[in-house]
């Protein structure tokens, strides 16, 4: 968005915020406030020539905390009566039957398949135990009203043993407050994760949001559904809500209650905005967790979940030591220009650390992050990242209490005030590129679709097999049915190949207690795991695959021992599997000498138990030995 547009955003903002704040509703005043704050913060990024404008984001965020203050010593409003509920749903279920009469009763368009990837989509559609139809056209007719409140045939979603430690009840939002709202303002300060383990969502619902208030392109409102006549997603007093999500390969439309868990002080046990009238953050996450089998979740990555969410083409950039393909100002640079074309979503992930490097850092190990913005000043680098917890901030170079490194020139640029930062502990702060590199472990890009479409061979196909276009496919989908669509930035021919394994043994193995030692970044433990040696008898091609739990990442080692004679080019003294990944990854090489070699399975992390096992399969005779 331009200057001019974002300083418009942030004149709504604030009257919205004096009429909530003179009329006594001081919550919802709070949350306006901050978002007038962030419209001007990204209107002086955009080049604003507003006067005072640093002065009038501080007395809006100072508004906040007072508000905040007499929130918690306000009373609130009693809750309505049955009968106004009633009456709601009342003037709900009128005001949908009058929008069906003006729909009509036209055909709707259905997508042509083939009977065969009709068979594929059938398959697919069963996930967790609950079928989840492709979206069509069609779908626009679903029922929304409903004289009692809905509840979803499938029951209540299963909590983690977080959430039960602490449950009390499901609630509705007219439990909760008297003006539950779907949408107030699509915005990514808003947004708070809880104890769902899914930051790596909450992060990809972040950037969405925020990329949906740059661009103005409709990325979440437009997969929530009732929807007015602007097509804006609306509040359902009868409780029935659908979500359009991205799931095995297609959109499919997913069916939900409004009924949310909370806790003995009424507070929730999920996701949801700052503002807590406004419910498009809570029904989202519980659309994803639906389909995911629960709250009891245990992560997965922005890859799957900015896919699931807005069907953009993911891309991960690992950023470890040993990834000799990251280039660090070639990264940066892309990133910054796909940025602000926004051809691009992203968001980063932190690797490994110890309870010390976290809190030194103010970094949460393992955790997602949302990139915000990414900027440049006179040759220093810089990403805004927002901490799906909506607080722990960065502690390092350029944090809100680096009194050295803050010169007034950038605070300028950026558009930030270290005093006033330190006031309000948001989640949100700005980190220089370097040190992200040092300290996250991998970025997760998603790519508009659009990208593709000029420059791009998109080619369709239905197959019983495929070699090795991904881990996922060529090894999972061995042997059955499956559709494809593959993006390309150039030509390309696309056929399917023949499997030239031929030999094939499968190994059964445990990780269980010392031998349960984690990846090489682990040196004491690392030598605990399990070893298994094999020989091949001549020369040939070699694919190798390691399944584990699906909550763990795992990976692999491939060590030479000894090899028959000369190796040659071929020859190797360490092959690693790649990234790990979430219970499966795999390895193939077209020419492996003959002689002798181990295999050490490991997960990321040490003590990490459950069952495993690997795969080989060759063209070429082989023997195996497990040697611990």
């Amino acid at each position: 968005m331009d200057a001019a547009a974002l300083e418009l955003d942030a004149v709504k903002f604030a009257q919205l915020a004096v009429q909530r704040d003179q009329g006594g509703r001081y919550q919802e005043a709070a949350f306006y406030y901050k978002e007038a704050a962030q419209a001007l913060i990204y209107a002086g990024m955009a080049g604003s020539n507003l006067e005072n404008i640093q002065e009038k984001i501080n007395e809006y965020l100072e508004r906040v905390q007072a508000l905040y203050s007499a929130v918690q010593s306000q009373n609130t409003d009693p809750l309505k009566s049955k009968q106004q509920l009633d009456l709601e749903r009342a003037h709900f279920l009128v005001t949908q039957a009058f929008d069906e009469d003006d729909k009509g009763n036209a055909e709707e368009a259905i997508e042509l398949y083939t009977t065969e990837e009709i068979e594929v989509l059938r398959k697919t559609s069963k996930i967790n135990g609950i079928e989840y139809v492709p979206f069509m056209s069609v779908d626009l007719r679903e029922r929304f009203a409903f004289p009692v409140p809905f509840s979803d045939k499938c029951g209540k979603l299963p909590l983690s043993p977080k959430q039960k430690a602490m449950f009390a009840k499901w609630v509705r939002p007219d439990d909760l407050t008297n003006n539950p709202t779907m949408i107030y303002t699509v915005s990514s300060f808003s947004i708070k994760q809880t104890i769902v383990s899914d930051c790596s969502f909450v992060a990809s619902l972040a950037i969405s949001a925020a990329y949906e208030r740059r661009y103005n392109k409709k990325l979440i409102t437009s997969i929530i559904y009732p929807q007015n006549k602007k097509g804006e997603p609306e509040y359902n007093p009868c409780g029935k809500y659908m979500v359009k999500l991205h799931i095995n390969g297609v959109p499919r439309k997913v069916i939900i209650d409004d009924q949310l868990p909370i806790d003995h002080s009424g507070e929730l046990l999920c996701s949801y905005s700052n503002n807590k009238s406004e419910l498009w953050v809570s029904l989202i996450e519980k659309a994803y967790m639906k389909v995911m089998g629960g709250y009891d979740f245990p992560g997965s990555n922005s890859n799957i979940d900015l896919h699931a969410l807005t069907g953009w083409i993911p891309e991960r950039i690992a950023m470890h030591s040993d990834n000799q393909a990251f280039n660090k100002d070639s990264s940066f640079r892309m990133l910054y220009q796909r940025f602000h074309k926004g051809d691009v979503l992203i968001t980063t992930a932190t690797g490994v650390m110890s309870e010390e490097e976290g809190e030194k850092w103010g970094l949460v190990p393992t955790h997602a992050y949302a990139v915000l913005d990414i900027r440049e000043y006179k040759g220093l680098r810089f990403l805004q990242l927002k901490n799906p917890w909506s607080h722990l901030r960065w502690k390092g170079r350029y944090s809100e209490n680096d009194v050295k490194n803050w010169t007034p020139g950038l605070q300028k640029y950026l558009n930030f005030d270290p005093r006033t930062a330190q006031k309000i502990d948001n989640g949100i702060f700005w980190i220089a590129w370097e040190d992200l590199c040092q300290y996250y472990d991998v970025i997760y890009l998603s790519w508009n679709p659009s990208l593709f479409k000029e420059s791009t061979c998109i080619h369709r196909m239905t197959s019983h097999a495929i070699g090795n276009s991904s881990q996922w496919l060529c090894t999972r989908l061995m042997g059955k049915k499956f559709t494809i669509q593959v993006y390309s930035v150039c030509k390309f021919t696309f056929t399917k190949i023949p499997t030239p394994y031929t030999i094939s043994k499968r190994v059964n193995g445990q990780w269980k207690g010392h031998s349960a030692g984690g990846c090489g970044n682990f040196r004491d433990s690392y030598k605990n795991n399990p070893i298994y040696q094999f020989q091949l008898e001549k020369t040939g091609p070699l694919l190798i695959e390691l399944r584990g739990p699906r909550q763990y990442s795992v990976g692999f080692e491939l060590v030479t021992v000894s090899t028959v004679g000369d190796p040659g080019p071929s020859g190797f003294q360490k092959k690693s599997s790649g990234d790990y990944r979430c219970g499966f990854c795999y390895m193939e090489v077209e020419n492996v000498p003959a002689g002798v070699y181990n295999i050490i399975p490991s997960t990321f992390l040490p003590q990490q138990e459950g069952p495993f096992f690997l795969d080989f399969n060759s063209a070429t005779p082989l023997k195996t030995s497990q040697l611990q």
